[in-house]
């Protein structure tokens, strides 16, 4: 039996090793070589200090700032702990809310947040979360219903505003794959800069 036993057990520490502590390691020194800002996180700094990553979004939700569409990440109840309660954009529980189509909990929530996106037909991502709960884009037509609120808040023309909105829209990877997209945080940065000059 020892004679069957010894070689698998040599091929299952040689391939664990293998697999799950060099080739991830090799992978990770490569990525991060070649694309170093993706492999860190594709994080945002601002004089020195990072205050975000391009890959997830943040909760903004003065009328000065473009808004991201709903997150439906949850945090525990500090009051109850076997509860828990929202927390959008929550980085460390990322999640959808797994509610059907027809959940009367989603559409109840979705009902609520119609009027704030304003005359119908309202786009999807205005109103519905992504499958993470961190999506940090949202799309030109979410985008462009802000504009007015965003340009009455910060003092600006609709005209400025959107010329900053359209410097930031991102075009499909290799011009199909995808839809047209903006980032959030950075196009409120680039509304910020715009501010401070």
């Amino acid at each position: 039996m020892l004679t069957h036993f010894r070689p698998a057990l040599t091929l299952m520490l040689l391939f664990t090793l293998l697999t799950g502590l060099l080739v991830p390691l090799a992978m990770t020194g490569i990525a991060g070589a070649i694309f170093p800002g993706l492999a860190g996180g594709s994080l945002i700094t601002r004089k020195g200090v990072v205050i975000g990553s391009a890959l997830i979004g943040q909760n903004f939700t003065t009328p000065g700032y473009f808004h991201p569409r709903p997150s439906a990440t949850t945090d525990t109840d500090p009051k109850d702990a076997t509860k828990t309660i929202p927390s959008p954009y929550n980085a460390d529980n990322s999640s959808g809310s797994n509610l059907a189509p027809t959940a009367k909990a989603l559409l109840d929530r979705v009902k609520g947040d119609l009027p704030a996106a304003g005359p119908a037909p309202v786009p999807a991502d205005a109103v519905t979360t992504s499958a993470s709960g961190l999506d940090p884009d949202i799309t030109p037509e979410n985008a462009r219903r802000q504009v007015a609120r965003v340009a009455t808040a910060r003092h600006l023309t609709p005209a400025q505003v959107n010329a900053v909105l359209d410097a930031h829209i991102s075009a499909p990877l290799f011009g199909f794959i995808g839809e047209p997209h903006v980032n959030v945080l950075e196009l409120n940065l680039a509304l910020d800069g715009l501010a401070a000059q």
